[in-house]
């Protein structure tokens, strides 16, 4: 072989390693991306099913219940409710009306959740469930808006 044909050779080898390796790495970052919806984004269907992905809003009074190591709440982002179910320990700062992040799946309408994540501190929450809050009492608030404009203009039938 020409030291000319060996030259291409090499060069179309780290070539197709190269390609290989980004490859991988890509399909990689890919499977283990864990994507973030609301309660009102996954009651409009938006989340996947039958993949992982976090939820997180703001733990429902009244809602947790225990049974051992099995527990079960309902999170909210004041607009929408999705129940949860968890086995394990949860963490020390879970509790009802304060911030939640879980990731798992949905299932059957319930998101069974492999971990829980709770805030941090007293201001503290995800800004991805911050904003998940925002974003439903901007709708609750447009929602109330049109009902008392229909009722002020007569549009309310009686």
């Amino acid at each position: 072989m020409k030291p000319r044909n060996k030259r291409l050779a090499l060069a179309g080898g780290v070539v197709l390693a190269v390609a290989a390796i980004a490859a991988l790495v890509l399909n990689a970052f890919q499977s283990n991306l864990v994507f973030f919806y609301s309660p009102s984004q996954i009651a409009a269907n938006e989340a996947p099913q039958g993949r992982t992905f976090r939820i997180g809003g703001m733990v429902e009074e009244g809602t947790v219940k225990r049974d051992g190591l099995d527990v079960s709440f309902v999170v909210t982002d004041t607009a929408k409710t999705i129940p949860v179910r968890y086995q394990g320990i949860l963490p020390d700062l879970f509790k009802e009306g304060k911030g939640v992040v879980a990731q798992g799946q949905l299932r059957d309408g319930v998101f069974v959740a492999k971990e829980v994540l709770a805030k941090h501190d007293e201001n503290y929450m995800p800004p991805e469930a911050a904003e998940a809050l925002k974003r439903a009492q901007q709708g609750k608030s447009q929602i109330g808006e049109s009902v008392v404009q229909q009722g002020a203009t007569g549009g309310g039938s009686r």
